[in-house]
């Protein structure tokens, strides 16, 4: 026991001298060792953007949108709605993109007119003090007007009262107590006087978004508005998709600040990803990174829900789970974007959860790279997503060629391991509007080829004797790489040279990657 005692005493003792000489023993250390500085990069601050640069900036946008409408066309725009998520809960609001790309307004219950000769009303809620109460502020009329440049600005109330008037080819001015605020000229006569003029000629046209099927989910308020005003006589409706579709392919140095914005949030939730998932178990520790990032830097929400994937997760798509576990030795697919004031980034990486790629994993990932690398050089004004495409496709058939998982580079087999395309445009949606225009300086687009050797593949291949003889010929190279799936996403801007990458902060060569996460794990 006396033994016991003492080795206590001695024990208690160097406890003490530790915790006394510790601190100074630890700042000795470090004055002879410098820290190392960690290569993540951190988000830089939010673009600004003040009030008269912001309404310049939609004043042309309305300016153009007008001189695409024509002098005998009126466009209604609505703001769109909150929509459920369950019972009485909704999703948070988020306003119509081509609304919002008109007036950066994000008001639920609004909508804006645009009258012949670019004459600009907005219906706007008034303000409630007992729903602020509940769901926070609402603009008041002096708001909007500062935010978007739109100085006549009425009930939303009056809006259909202001519809019954164009059918019937009346001017319209609401009361003076429903009019929220005004500027100086309504507006009204020369742009009224101009559109009935155009409907006596049977030549006026309403111009609105159309759904794109009679069951969409989407502008469910127009599918209610468009079937009045297509029966009236004078009027035409016409889509006024296309028009926006055209004006936001090529984005202003507006646009592009605030989509890079939205890309440096996402490159550093990605950074911080790699750093972290040494010490992961599973898929969505790893996505908490990335929902910290975003909530971090302000980002109003993703573009789109995550995608992290391990190993054989890594060979779906559109994996959303984040429930496997992450494991030593696999690689880790994470495509993640953060959305900004209505921009949306769309990145992905593959990386190894080690820190180091193997061999089989190394082939696979070279291939997709260099296929990347052929669509930017096919990248430039007057080109299509096609072009770029077919540039990307076909490294990634020689490559496959190379290594045995297709035994015809001039078939179909390739889409066994590639069934998507490389690029979409990309802007106010991920998926963003532009269709098969041609590339214009200021367009973005992403530039992802991918190869995903899913475990089922050859199971699921139709029962064919030509099938046979492929699964036969290729099971080889199948076994050697089985579960591994690479995708490598970058967001490209078109210049009038040929093209700026957006993502090029974000490491993307295999040995950029490896040295990344050796020098930040450290």
């Amino acid at each position: 026991m006396r033994l016991m005692k003492a080795r206590n005493r001695a024990i208690f003792a160097l406890a003490m001298v530790s915790l006394v000489l510790g601190p100074i023993l630890s700042v000795s250390s470090n004055a002879q060792r410098a820290p190392r500085k960690s290569p993540l990069r951190i988000t830089p601050p939010a673009p600004q953007i003040d009030d008269k640069e912001r309404q310049a900036e939609l004043a042309a946008r309305r300016q153009r949108v007008a001189d695409a409408i024509g002098p005998k066309g009126i466009l209604v725009l609505f703001s769109g709605e909150p929509r459920v998520y369950t019972n009485d809960v909704d999703y948070p609001f988020r306003p119509e993109n081509n609304f919002y790309y008109l007036t950066s307004l994000k008001q639920t219950g609004s909508t804006l007119v645009l009258l012949p000769g670019n004459v600009p009303l907005l219906f706007l809620p008034r303000r409630n003090p007992t729903l602020e109460t509940w769901t926070g502020h609402m603009y008041s009329p002096e708001e909007a007007a500062t935010i978007s440049g739109v100085n006549e600005i009425w009930e939303a109330s009056e809006f259909d009262s202001f519809v019954t008037a164009i059918r019937d080819h009346k001017k319209y001015r609401p009361a003076q107590t429903k009019i929220l605020l005004s500027s100086t000229a309504t507006g009204g006569d020369p742009a009224y006087d101009a559109l009935f003029s155009a409907a006596e000629e049977k030549q006026a046209v309403l111009f609105q978004l159309a759904p794109n099927s009679p069951n969409s989910r989407e502008y469910t308020r127009e599918q209610h508005f468009y079937p009045d005003f297509s029966k009236l006589p004078g009027f035409t409706v016409k889509n006024a998709a296309p028009i926006f579709s055209e004006l936001r392919l090529g984005k202003s140095p507006y646009e592009l600040r605030l989509l890079q914005h939205a890309i440096d949030i996402s490159t550093e939730a990605h950074e911080r990803a790699w750093i972290n998932a040494a010490n992961a178990k599973w898929e969505y520790e790893v996505d908490a990174d990335v929902a910290y990032t975003f909530k971090l830097r302000n980002a109003d929400n993703w573009g789109y829900p995550d995608i992290v994937g391990c190993g054989p997760n890594a060979t779906t798509l559109h994996y959303e789970e984040s429930q496997g576990p992450v494991k030593i030795g696999q690689l880790l697919l994470m495509d993640v974007g953060a959305e900004y004031e209505h921009y949306s980034a769309d990145v992905t990486r593959t990386f190894p959860v080690n820190g180091k790629f193997s061999k089989e994993q190394a082939a696979i990932y070279q291939i997709v790279y260099d296929a990347q690398e052929a669509v930017a050089k096919a990248t430039r004004p007057g080109a299509s997503l096609s072009d770029v495409n077919r540039a990307g496709t076909e490294v990634i058939k020689n490559g496959l060629f190379n290594l045995g998982l297709i035994t015809d580079k001039n078939s179909n087999q390739y889409r066994t391991w590639f069934m998507h395309g490389t690029s979409h445009w990309l802007g106010m949606n991920v998926h963003d509007v532009g269709g098969g225009s041609k590339m214009v300086s200021g367009s973005v687009f992403t530039n992802e080829p991918g190869i995903y050797v899913r475990l089922d593949a050859l199971e699921n291949l139709p029962a064919t004797p030509e099938d046979a003889k492929f699964i036969e010929a290729i099971r080889p190279a199948f076994e050697k790489y089985k579960g591994i799936g690479v995708r490598i996403e970058d967001d490209m801007l078109v210049t009038k040279d040929g093209v700026q990458w957006l993502t090029e902060a974000l490491p993307r060569k295999m040995s950029d990657i490896e040295a990344f996460i050796a020098q930040a794990r450290r």
